[in-house]
């Protein structure tokens, strides 16, 4: 399987302090990668820095064989996508006009989408399920609505890598459950390759096939949620004591938490 984004001994942070440091990792096609790890360990910026958000102060991330601080951003942005964590929804768009700014590394200068540019946002949002909200303003829809309609305006970017830095912080458990499928029914049936920050562990073992482990600022464990989620590693980085089972259903580990005193 071919390497998609290959980030090579790179470390970044803010001002003069290294959030993450010396990270190597490998995405390959087709991978629905999630990391995790504890607050502050780095999963936000390793995403900043794998996305051109910020430069790594060290170390160079490749996509495609090639090096991204020398790409041009409509380049990157067309093959690349990025939900981050809190999408703000100030103004009261409709939903196609919010998709449609997945559409802008696609237009030249001043110019405005053509029939292709609809045709794409409206598949977006079919694969999202949501092309019947299409004429809805976005400060009406319901979170779990909105996270789609994000997830829809990345899609018409036409990426073949999307980032996404927590998809389903705050929402409910049904509305985790949808978004998840959704991201797995991509990944398997559109062939898209995600990596995504996660912070629901039991989540992250269910729909993903290789799992990151970071540890203030390091990969700690990676691999596949067999090798990464085992109760060894996660007490040693979350400091807290976990039993680790088989579930049931999908035969993956299942992150049991003990508490204190019990």
């Amino acid at each position: 399987m071919s390497i998609l984004l290959e980030i090579r001994h790179a470390s970044a942070g803010y001002y003069k302090e290294d959030v993450v440091k010396d990270i190597s990792l490998k995405v390959n096609q087709r991978d629905l990668l999630g990391i995790i790890g504890p607050n502050g360990s780095g999963k936000t910026t390793l995403l900043r820095m794998a996305t051109r958000v910020i430069y790594p102060r060290q170390g160079e991330v490749y996509f495609m064989g090639e090096d991204i601080a020398h790409m041009g951003l409509k380049e990157l942005s067309r093959r690349i996508a990025f939900v981050s964590q809190d999408v703000s929804t100030d103004f009261s768009f409709t939903v196609m006009e919010v998709v449609l700014m997945g559409r802008i590394p696609h237009l030249r200068r001043l110019e405005f989408e053509t029939r292709k540019d609809f045709e794409v946002a409206k598949k977006a949002l079919s694969e999202t399920g949501s092309l019947s909200l299409k004429d809805k303003r976005i400060d009406e829809l319901s979170a779990g609505e909105r996270q789609r309609v994000i997830i829809s305006r990345a899609l018409a970017q036409e990426p073949i890598l999307l980032f996404l830095d927590e998809p389903t912080a705050h929402l409910d458990i049904g509305h985790q459950v949808q978004i998840m499928d959704l991201l797995s029914r991509l990944n398997r049936n559109a062939g898209l390759t995600i990596v995504m920050v996660m912070h629901d562990l039991n989540l992250a073992s269910t729909y993903c096939n290789r799992i990151v482990l970071l540890d203030r600022g390091r990969v700690f464990k990676e691999g596949s949620p067999d090798e990464v989620l085992t109760y060894q590693n996660i007490e040693a980085v979350y400091q807290t004591i976990v039993l680790v089972h088989k579930n049931p259903v999908t035969g993956k580990p299942n992150v049991i938490l003990v508490p204190k005193g019990r």
